[in-house]
């Protein structure tokens, strides 16, 4: 079943890349008490994902912080070493960079997609929500082309 609007974001962890190398980051450390915009793409250095679907965020990060937002996160099916490259590639500093490296999150979250024709196995949908306290309060989940999870769309939603 996909989360919805309303429904509590279940609980899960991230790998990040940490001062000492790779650790852990807990849904409830991420989302418990803050406002979070979570986007998440099919795969770090995927054409739209490093041409587009990062690149707003990283432009407009500030933008989307100023309207409340405590965190922007980006999450994909890569592990911590690619989401740490790609968000240093991309000048992602003032993004969280989040690897769930077995899908286990994107599973509990029920936006899986099937990549397994282009040889990619399982990943996430491209998304984007707003979590408020741990809540789901606004999710966007593109059908295939990059519309309504990008950085303009949520930017113009908050």
């Amino acid at each position: 079943m996909t989360i919805q609007v309303g429904d509590k974001i279940p609980e899960g962890m991230f790998t990040v890349m940490g001062v000492e190398g790779p650790t852990g980051l807990s849904t409830q450390d991420l989302f418990t008490g803050k406002k979070v915009v979570l986007f998440a793409v099919p795969g770090a250095f995927t054409p739209t994902c490093s041409a587009a679907h990062l690149p707003g965020f990283v432009v407009h990060v500030d933008d989307i912080k100023a309207k409340g937002v405590d965190t922007v996160a980006c999450m994909s099916v890569n592990d911590v070493f690619v989401m740490h490259a790609w968000g240093q590639s991309a000048n992602a500093e003032h993004i969280q960079m989040l690897a769930d490296g077995n899908g286990t999150f994107t599973e509990a979250l029920g936006l899986v997609l099937d990549g397994s024709g282009f040889g990619m196995g399982s990943r996430s949908q491209r998304f984007a929500m707003v979590v408020d306290d741990g809540v789901v309060t606004l999710l966007n989940v593109d059908a295939g082309a990059l519309e309504s999870s990008s950085a303009e769309a949520i930017l113009a939603a908050l």
